[in-house]
């Protein structure tokens, strides 16, 4: 019976490689010159620091232009909220986003079901895996999916035949 998986993955390398570009660049700006403004990771989290909130934008801005240069998805980020953290230094979390979270994988299930293809999907952990009688509805559960969800980078992967 043919299936395949929809998943959500976020190279890590690439996060890691387009945080040391925006720090290289920071650091390298005219208008950075004398602040302390920097990304850090930990775990899969990002974390902005700047001087203000306007420099905390341009970090932002510039790490999400290297992100995208390096092919990473950046509607997998989730920025938090701002906070001071002394004087006018500000810090923001930015959370990578990697695997389908229950209530967008209970979303997709309604959806394949509702479609009245014959097509099964099941929540497996942080996938969502569609199987069905041929290619063809496959296809069409794909096509499905990629239209209705456009605000959460998918992958479609583990293709069966």
């Amino acid at each position: 019976m043919p299936s395949f998986d929809i998943v959500s993955e976020v190279n890590q390398v690439e996060v890691r490689n387009a945080l040391d570009q925006c720090n290289k660049e920071v650091t390298n700006r005219f208008d950075f010159k004398g602040s302390d403004a920097r990304v850090e990771i930990n775990d899969k989290t990002l974390t902005v620091f700047a001087d203000d909130e306007f420099k905390l934008g341009q970090v932002r801005e510039v790490l999400t232009g290297k992100l995208s240069k390096r092919g990473v998805d950046v509607r997998c980020l989730e920025p938090g909220e701002p906070e001071k953290i002394s004087g006018n230094k500000m810090k923001q979390p930015v959370t990578v986003r990697a695997g389908i979270d229950q209530e967008l994988a209970k979303k997709i299930v309604r959806m394949v079901k509702d479609s009245k293809l014959k097509a099964q999907a099941s929540i497996q952990a942080d996938t969502v895996r569609v199987s069905g009688a041929k290619k063809d509805v496959l296809q069409e559960v794909l096509q499905l999916v990629r239209k209705a969800v456009t605000d959460f980078p998918l992958q479609f992967k583990n293709f069966r035949d």
